[in-house]
Parts: structure tokens; sequence; C-alpha cells
């Protein structure tokens, strides 16, 4: 299982238990009909015990000891609701009883339940474990909960311990694990090397622009490029923002954190796929040296660029980004990125956006999302919009006048950057969850990588 341990977390599983008690996980319809055994289903009907989404109850023996407990929920349809396992059992081990819901759903949401953030405030809690012995596909089950948790805590973390060369450490450390061959440009070396957007928006910071690759798998497997937004931190530059909006910009590098789980997620699948990894880590300060609004900037591709705003500058280093990875003539590109307000409009928190013009990309990716209760939407790369990311004295401006259909311009915008003909895929994550949910903590949030995750195995295994 996977090589490479962020923190060095330990999953709330035990592969086998001879004092394991049984957590029964029922639905309405099974509690109505009787699921339990006798005494116990004579228990939860005393207590009225319905098998309602969420509803917990312990189950005592007849010497009034515990035997087990039992966890409502509802339809059956939402399995992330078990999350909340992982605070309401006592402590010890437990074995997950099911009739009609997989097992392996279950025991998911009951790893991501388990995720705490406490790289500065240590607090106690019980020790929880699932057996794991029998479960299907247990291995898919914890890289894709290591995966999840790489992406919070690389979220979660401040900038002043998780500002550029500290991603580029955690990448590297990746990238060490998996034999991967990692290569970092970085500071003016970005200008010799032909990536002027990236040194451009990250030249103001004490710490230097650089752009981290990643290569790994085999040179004759399908060519797959996954590009990650790394802002480790937004001020918004010389258009600054104001508090309120500035202080979450911890979390502009939530593309980077998704990209980097979902790459781990590849990796440790040994996916039989020729993958190639592209950061650009920046931080958008404020200096002598910050780029203005009004400069008109050329990129790798030779496309130029007005400036009209620079808290719009995260579509800038994706530009360069997305550019070197096409040379390269990948099968498929990913990118995701923390990117507009507006797709937060539009579809709030929890529902990213994607934009492809590959209908059978966004079929995959549509119905995969439903199975793995890992929730995307597609938006329409509208070209009635292409006129809005134009400008009279440069071939694009990065902020459209107006304020209309955001998150739609700014993918626009993007898809400049993108070969045409390659199939590519964007994605305009929230990466942040802004209230407590049963299977995630309020904090960073992994988001679609689940669903990605599953169409790259489907497609490549």
């Amino acid at each position: 299982m996977t090589s490479f341990r962020f923190q060095n977390r330990k999953l709330p599983f035990v592969s086998s238990s001879k004092t394991a008690r049984p957590i029964w996980i029922l639905t309405k319809d099974e509690v109505a009909a009787g699921a339990l055994p006798d005494a116990s289903s004579k228990w939860i009907s005393d207590i009225g015990f319905s098998g309602a989404k969420g509803e917990f109850a312990s189950l005592p023996s007849q010497d009034s000891s515990l035997a087990g407990a039992v966890f409502g929920l509802g339809d059956g349809q939402d399995t992330l609701c078990c999350g909340k396992l992982s605070k309401l059992l006592s402590e010890g081990d437990w074995e997950i009883k099911s009739q009609s819901v997989n097992v392996a759903d279950i025991a998911f949401a009951f790893g991501l339940g388990s995720y705490r953030f406490e790289n500065y405030l240590k607090s106690e809690h019980k020790a929880v474990r699932i057996v794991s012995q029998g479960i299907e596909n247990f291995s898919d089950i914890e890289r894709k909960i290591y995966g999840s948790f790489l992406a919070k805590d690389l979220i979660n973390i401040p900038t002043n311990d998780m500002g550029p060369a500290d991603l580029e450490q955690v990448f590297k450390d990746i990238g060490k694990s998996y034999k991967a061959k990692i290569k970092v440009i970085e500071g003016d070396e970005l200008l010799k090397q032909n990536f002027p957007l990236i040194h451009t928006v990250g030249r103001a910071s004490e710490s230097a622009p650089r752009l981290l690759e990643m290569k790994w798998g085999k040179k004759d497997a399908p060519k797959l490029a996954l590009v990650g937004k790394g802002v480790c931190f937004d001020t918004g530059g010389l258009d600054i923002k104001p508090a309120s909006a500035m202080g979450l910009m911890k979390k502009d590098m939530g593309g980077a954190a998704n990209i980097l789980a979902l790459a781990l997620m590849i990796m440790d699948a040994d996916l039989p796929v020729n993958l190639h990894i592209l950061i650009p880590a920046v931080e958008n300060s404020i200096s002598d040296n910050a780029f203005r609004p009004g400069d008109i900037l050329t990129s790798r591709s030779g496309l130029t660029i007005q400036v009209d705003n620079t808290d719009a500058e995260g579509r800038l280093v994706l530009a360069d980004a997305l550019t070197f990875a096409c040379e390269h003539e990948p099968e498929l590109v990913i990118d995701m990125a923390t990117l507009t307000g507006a797709a937060r409009v539009a579809l709030g928190p929890d529902l990213p956006p994607y934009y492809t013009d590959d209908e059978t990309l966004s079929d995959e990716i549509s119905k995969t999302a439903l199975q793995e209760n890992d929730p995307v939407w597609r938006m329409p790369l509208y070209n009635g919009y292409e006129a809005d990311v134009k400008t009279r004295i440069a071939d694009l401006t990065n902020a459209p006048s107006g304020g209309f259909a955001g998150s739609i311009t700014a993918a626009l915008f993007l898809k400049r950057f993108v070969t045409e003909g390659t199939s590519w895929v964007h994605l305009d994550i929230y990466g942040w969850n802004p209230k407590e949910r049963a299977h995630s903590p309020m904090g960073g949030e992994a988001q679609a990588i689940h669903t990605l995750f599953s169409v790259l195995e489907a497609r490549y295994s």
C-alpha cells in the first residue's frame, strides 16, 4: 500500500480483531422489516429507532455490556453520512454489518470521517477502528483516503509552512516515494526556459516562483498530463483583496493539492500511464517589482495578455503550464484550480464545475461522479463569450469587464493554451469545506479526485 505517508498518518483500520463488535448499518425499510436478531430488533423498537439517516444507538447485551451498535441510513442513497461513525462509536474495534449497502462504501466514508487536522493543536479522540478483512477492493479505499488526507493537509497548512519551497519539498517527497523523475525550474531560470507568466506572477515574493515537474510511468504508455494551480498565497497583487477575501487565501493552492493527491492515487495503483505532473508554485505578493494592471505580457505560447486585474493571476500561471503540457502531446490533460468566485456563486462550495469539449470524457466524468458520490457539474465552453476574453491591444485579457460568466470566461481563457484537438478538462474547484459535514470537517477539502481517479482507473486498468 501507499509508499508515501504525509504527516505519518495512520488510517483507522485493523486487518482482523477477535474483540470486534458489530456495527449494523440499516435502511429505514430494513429496520421496519426487522433485519436485526430478535432481541436487538425489540430493543431498537422499544427506543424508537427508525433507521433515519444518521440515527445511532448502542445495542446492550443481556448482561448490560455493549453488544454492538446500529446506524440508520435512511433510504440508503447517501453512504457518506457513515463518516459520523468515527465520532459516534465507542473506543475499540468494530465490524461492519450490512444487508443491502456495499460495505466498502461504508468503510470509505468511515475513513474519510476520521480526518483530523492536528498540526498545531492536538486534541483527544477515541481510538476507533474498523476491521478491513473481507472488504472488497480495500487497497483502493486506502489510497483514496490517503489521497483525500493529503489534499486536505496541504490546503489546511498555512502559507508560513506551505509556501512555494515547502510545496516543492512535498512534491519531491512524493516523487521519491514512487521513483518518479523530478525537475524544478526556479526564479530567473523560468525566464531563460520561457515560462514568463509564472515568473511574472511570483517575482514579487521573497519565495521565488517555480515550476514543479514530475514524470512517472513507462514512455510507451498513454500520456496523461496533470496541471494544478499552486498559488500558495494570493494577496490579489496590486489589485489587493480586502481582508475579508484574503483570510482563506492559503487555500489558493487547492488545485495543486488535489492534483498531487490524484497523482499519488494513480502512482500507488500503478496505472499504466505515462504521467506528466506540472505545478506552477508561486505567491502573488506585493513589492516594487510586482506586475501591474495594464501590463501586457507575452506567454510561453506567444499569445499576448493584457493584465486588467492582478487578482486574476491563477489563469496566467496555468497558461504557461498548459502550453508546456501540450508540447508533450498528451492523450489527456486535466487541470484543477481554485480559479473563480463566479463558480461558487453559480454552484456553491460543494459542486465544482468542469469544462470540456470531449463528449466521451464528459459522459465518463458525470456518470462516475454519481457512482462515487463525488459531485461535479458540467458547465459550457460557450463560444458566444469568446469575444469577452479578447481585448483591443492584446490577444487576450485576463479579466473581462462586466463580471458576467466569470467561470466560463476563465475556462475559455485557458482553452486558448490547450493545443486544438487535445482532450482536456478543467475543474474550477473551491478546495474548502465551509461547514462541518459527516465525512469531512470544516477546512481544506478534496474535490472531484475520487471521480477522476475512477475514470482513469476504468480507462487504463
